[in-house]
């Protein structure tokens, strides 16, 4: 570790390493994912996706390695022992910042399937890292504001079906399935304008899971809730790569994929949709009073 540095230089070590890594991995991964373009068949795709996956645990696993080396980072985690690595699993996880997503791959790497996470069609055009996402088939979402909706129509129900036509390749090798709920970062501007009920979290948007659930429910061994909790405020992304993030909680509770949910057409019957509601509240419920209770731990 380089506790001895000045931070700003730990920084531009730890942005270093992070690039080097990626450009090291991300042309590799391509070169897989075009043959599996090339040829679209079923037999490649079985073939060519777990060395997809191989590739992108070596790569976070670099991730790990410039971590442990430039953070001064102290962990206290619960919950990761006796996961599953050849099985399903649907991830939750309240949102705070980009630092989340690192510290779950750190964390699960692994010992679950690679995360899969859904993401806006925008962060496609990110460099390099756009490339990566389309390789692993990490899933692009249009999100419409119900503004645009009214106007065209034809849209509703696109990031639905992106949904489903995801779940589908999912449901071919195990895959842990990621989602936050809140569906965008907590900020205490959104938590005002939201009025949530919650005193840590955004509302929950179900809506997602719900099509998951009922796309895989079957193949899901369990629903991993994740909750993180930073006892010093949320970090930036720079003042992570400072080493500027002394501590981070994480708690990890699997919990019985709800079965009479999983049939359930969460877009066409209310009744299922307010059991989803119902569900997903008092689990919102549980991670807010643990996130209370975990940051009075001194």
């Amino acid at each position: 570790m380089l506790n001895f540095l000045p931070a700003l230089l730990v920084g531009l070590i730890a942005t270093a390493l992070m690039v080097l890594n990626m450009l090291f991995w991300v042309p590799i991964l391509l070169i897989f994912a075009v043959v599996k373009l090339i040829i679209p068949v079923k037999k490649m795709r079985m073939l060519i996706d777990p060395l997809l996956l191989r590739i992108a645990e070596a790569w976070i696993a670099g991730n790990s390695g410039w971590m442990r080396l430039t953070q001064r980072t102290h962990w206290d985690v619960e919950g990761i022992e006796g996961l599953n690595y050849r099985s399903w699993y649907l991830v939750n996880c309240n949102h705070q910042s980009w630092v989340d997503i690192l510290v779950l791959q750190h964390l699960f790497n692994r010992r679950i399937p690679l995360l899969k996470f859904f993401l806006k069609q925008q962060l496609i055009r990110v460099p390099v890292m756009g490339l990566a996402w389309w390789a692993l088939d990490f899933p692009f979402m249009r999100r419409h504001s119900e503004e645009f909706l009214k106007k065209h129509p034809e849209m509703r129900g696109k990031d639905q079906e992106t949904t489903r036509q995801a779940c589908e390749k999912f449901a071919l090798i195990p895959t842990s399935v990621m989602n936050f709920l809140e569906g965008t970062r907590f900020t205490p501007a959104k938590h005002q304008r939201q009025q949530s009920p919650y005193k840590h979290l955004l509302k929950p948007k179900a809506g997602g899971m719900a099509l998951a659930l009922n796309a895989m429910g079957t193949k899901f061994q369990a629903i991993l809730d994740v909750t993180i909790v930073y006892p010093d405020g949320a970090p930036d992304f720079w003042q992570f790569l400072t080493g500027k993030l002394k501590r981070v909680i994480v708690r990890v509770r699997p919990l019985p994929v709800p079965q009479h949910l999983v049939q359930g057409d969460y877009a066409a019957d209310p009744a299922v949709r307010e059991a989803y509601q119902k569900w997903v509240h008092q689990m919102w419920l549980d991670k807010d009073a643990q996130i209370e209770s975990l940051l009075k731990v001194p």
